[in-house]
């Protein structure tokens, strides 16, 4: 690192810890003030500038978005907290993005924001319609290689990891990687059954894991999928962490018979009173060995997800994202831009649900994946579409997966994506959802975003 790398580092770190300690000291009185230390230090970068003040204003102006910032603060044990405003703030976002920036503009390699990875794809449960117990420990991905990797990631300036799986718990090294990565922040997906007092007590000691629970609705709804018994495991979990002081959310797949339970305020105020910060929507995909399009939203129901999620967002002091309806804000697909996924035989996908690649990290190194003419075919084409409500290239804009494929010679790894690659009545299936959703997505489009989106970010 250069000298004038070193003095911005040393400063950002400065104002770091004098942020912690204001929150330490009381959140509530001394949030604004946090603002203002950042709003000095960005003030020569209008755009970041911008961002921050429409923060506060948020802040300042919503009831239920001030309520869950002080709620995050108060309610969280002070490692953790310090863990999320140093690793997730200041260095995945603040310190690591200026040196992804510079790093693309030296070399131009892009690299993500955030690095999904499935160390294993073991679990200890046999979810309906999963695929997860077909795999065996000989098909992980060994802790040396893991270690490396993430090593790589950071040196780029990557400190965010999605773990995923199988069952991210089911491997007891990844709470070492964890640990040897002290500075980054990893965000497991996990069905919670795994969860005891012992491992909670870890989970907290870290600092820098933030779990996200799968729930598919209620007791009903999870244990019809999951297996009897398993909600009231999930529950457990979230007392342990809860009592902790440990930040967690809710991970919901997202499909045509439960996506009004996922979406009901009874549902979000149960989690809420659980102690859940977040919650995830992801719209059930059709990957895996069984790819299911009839379990998909109808066209409708994608749509009120979208409307349901930015109403949860602005009426109660909980933070909902929805991967789809919420890409007008992040300029449509992101999917090889910000972030990717590493699949546990090492494949280096455009995203979890976008089984595609060409680059295998076995005796390769990571920069070298994101070289790749996949991942700059999939950039040059973003936003699919200027309407940012229809991001997805295989369920919305389904010529351009097959399209890009056939160019770039990028290979199906599982079977939902050869059939979109290879089999015509699968294709005809995907052509039609994707013209049944399009008037609806151009109604909402209109609507509620008044066919603006944030394109500046999506060439980004």
């Amino acid at each position: 690192m250069k000298v004038t790398g070193i003095l911005e580092k040393t400063a950002k770190d400065a104002l770091v810890k004098s942020g912690v300690k204001l929150l330490d000291r009381d959140p509530e009185e001394n949030l604004d003030k946090i603002f203002a230390l950042i709003k000095k230090t960005v003030k020569k970068d209008e755009d970041n500038l911008a961002k921050v003040t429409r923060v506060q204003e948020l802040y300042k102006t919503n009831p239920a978005i001030h309520k869950l910032a002080i709620s995050i603060v108060k309610d969280s044990n002070k490692k953790c907290i310090d863990k999320f405003f140093t690793n997730f703030f200041a260095n995945a976002a603040w310190y690591g993005m200026p040196k992804r920036e510079k790093f693309f503009r030296e070399t131009g390699i892009k690299t993500p924001f955030t690095i999904l990875m499935s160390p294993s794809m073991r679990c200890n449960l046999r979810c309906t319609g999963c695929y997860a117990s077909s795999y065996s420990k000989e098909d992980d991905i060994p802790k040396e290689e893991v270690d490396r990797i993430i090593g790589e990631a950071r040196e780029l300036g990557i400190y965010y990891f999605v773990i995923l799986g199988g069952e991210p718990f089911i491997n007891d090294y990844m709470l070492d990687i964890y640990e040897k990565y002290s500075d980054c922040m990893f965000t497991p997906f996990s069905n919670g059954t795994l969860f005891d007092e012992k491992l909670a007590d870890r989970i907290q000691k870290l600092g820098n894991v933030l779990p996200m629970f799968s729930l598919e609705g209620f007791e009903k709804e999870t244990d019809e999928r999951r297996g009897k018994g398993i909600f009231k495991k999930v529950m457990h979990a979230m007392d342990l962490l809860k009592e902790r002081g440990v930040l967690f959310g809710v991970s919901t797949a997202t499909g045509r018979y439960n996506m009004d339970t996922v979406t009901s305020d009874e549902f979000i105020d149960m989690l809420i009173e659980k102690g859940a910060k977040m919650s995830w929507y992801f719209i059930y995909m059709p990957v895996g060995k069984e790819p299911d399009v009839d379990s998909m939203l109808t066209p409708q129901q994608r749509i009120r997800l979208g409307e349901r999620v930015r109403k949860i967002r602005t009426t109660k002091p909980y933070f909902a994202i929805d991967f789809f309806n919420d890409a007008p804000y992040v300029g449509g697909c992101i999917a090889g831009k910000f972030y990717c996924h590493i699949n546990s035989e090492e494949q280096v996908e455009p995203c979890i649900f976008a089984h595609f690649a060409v680059d295998n990290l076995k005796n390769k190194k990571l920069v070298d994946a994101f070289k790749s003419d996949f991942f700059k075919e999939l950039r040059h084409r973003q936003p699919y579409n200027d309407n940012l409500l229809l991001p997805c290239m295989m369920i919305d804009n389904t010529e351009q997966i097959r399209e890009i494929a056939k160019k770039t010679g990028a290979k199906p790894t599982d079977e939902g994506a050869r059939k979109m690659l290879e089999d015509p009545e699968f294709q005809k299936k995907l052509d039609k959802l994707s013209k049944d959703f399009k008037p609806y997505a151009e109604n909402a489009w209109k609507k509620d975003f008044n066919c603006d989106g944030n394109y500046k970010m999506s060439k980004g």
